[in-house]
């Protein structure tokens, strides 16, 4: 079965949260895995290593992942409006794969969350779209079809799924961001089904 890459960064919890419910979307159609992984964290000691494999939680995201994959999401916590380096980190080892144009015409969305409304969230996703962009993904937001999109208080953007999570970052994840990660993550594997027929 083709998979869709679930491809996360989360400090807190937050996003990996987010990642499980674009997950469940993904693997909605019954027809489409949904692979969860995360990054490694990045250290400002260049000494300093991260284990082979993490202690729990998803496995290492590798080059392969993201090779063979028939779409991928792919989200971050906003760091002063950008993606997380550990993220950043990992996409600036893909060289190889924009090199051999591996990526071409595969399906890509963003996700992210915030601690405030106001906080970064779009200009967070624009920075994952980036690299993305180089390696010649379609990129897929949130169209408003979805109501939610429309009616949320919290997080949502037509860019791709975002959230608010609060100063304190206690804020739960409403029903309404729960709907809009499922609703991406099954329009990205019925994309990638689609572009794969």
């Amino acid at each position: 079965m083709s998979y869709i890459l679930v491809l996360y960064y989360s400090r807190t919890g937050t996003i990996k949260q987010m990642a499980q419910h674009i997950a469940r979307g993904v693997e909605s159609l019954g027809k489409m895995e949904a692979r969860l992984r995360t990054v490694p964290n990045v250290s400002p000691t260049t000494e300093a290593t991260e284990p082979r494999v993490p202690t729990d939680g998803a496995p290492f995201a590798t080059l392969d992942d993201l090779k063979n994959c028939a779409g991928l999401a792919i989200g971050s916590p906003s760091h002063f409006g950008n993606m997380a380096a550990p993220l950043k980190y990992f996409m600036d080892t893909t060289t190889g794969l924009w090199l051999s144009g591996n990526l071409v015409n595969k399906p890509a969305t963003v996700f992210t969350a915030t601690s405030s409304l106001h906080g970064g969230q779009e200009t967070t996703l624009f920075s994952m779209m980036v690299p993305l962009l180089h390696h010649g993904f379609i990129l897929c937001g949130t169209p408003y079809t979805e109501p939610d999109l429309s009616t949320t208080q919290t997080g949502g953007t037509p860019y791709g799924v975002t959230r608010f999570v609060g100063h304190d970052g206690k804020n739960k994840m409403t029903d309404e961001e729960q709907r809009l990660c499922y609703a991406q993550g099954k329009r990205l594997a019925d994309i990638a089904l689609q572009l794969n027929c």
